[in-house]
């Protein structure tokens, strides 16, 4: 198992720095542990929910970004509870809101790099 991980401060730091170069924006919604905690990614495009994505340790023992939670358009209401959810079971969590004008490209981007 691979443990080239960055710490989780500095990929949230770098993930907001990226989508903010390209003119868009990025909160944390929600600090985790800053070494060891996972990074959830709410992606927004105009307010309007497209995904979130987590990172995950695939069996290949590399992490890769996948998509979890609920579909894209899903209530505001859905997409709280997932989250309030995620956060009680891991309370190391980091949430980061991503509002990307073009989500879909950044999702692909992000996906396929792992």
């Amino acid at each position: 198992m691979s443990d080239d991980r960055l710490p989780a401060a500095i990929e949230a730091t770098g993930l907001m720095r990226r989508v903010e170069a390209q003119g868009d924006h990025a909160a944390v919604l929600h600090k985790g542990d800053p070494e060891r905690g996972t990074l959830l990614l709410v992606v927004t495009s105009r307010g309007k929910h497209v995904a979130c994505l987590e990172r995950a340790l695939s069996l290949d023992g590399k992490y890769r970004w996948q998509q979890v939670g609920p579909a894209e358009s899903a209530s505001s209401r859905d997409v709280s509870e997932f989250l309030a959810k995620r956060q009680r079971s891991d309370p190391d969590l980091w949430l980061i809101e991503l509002d990307i004008v073009l989500a879909e490209r950044f999702i692909a981007e992000t996906t396929e790099e792992g």
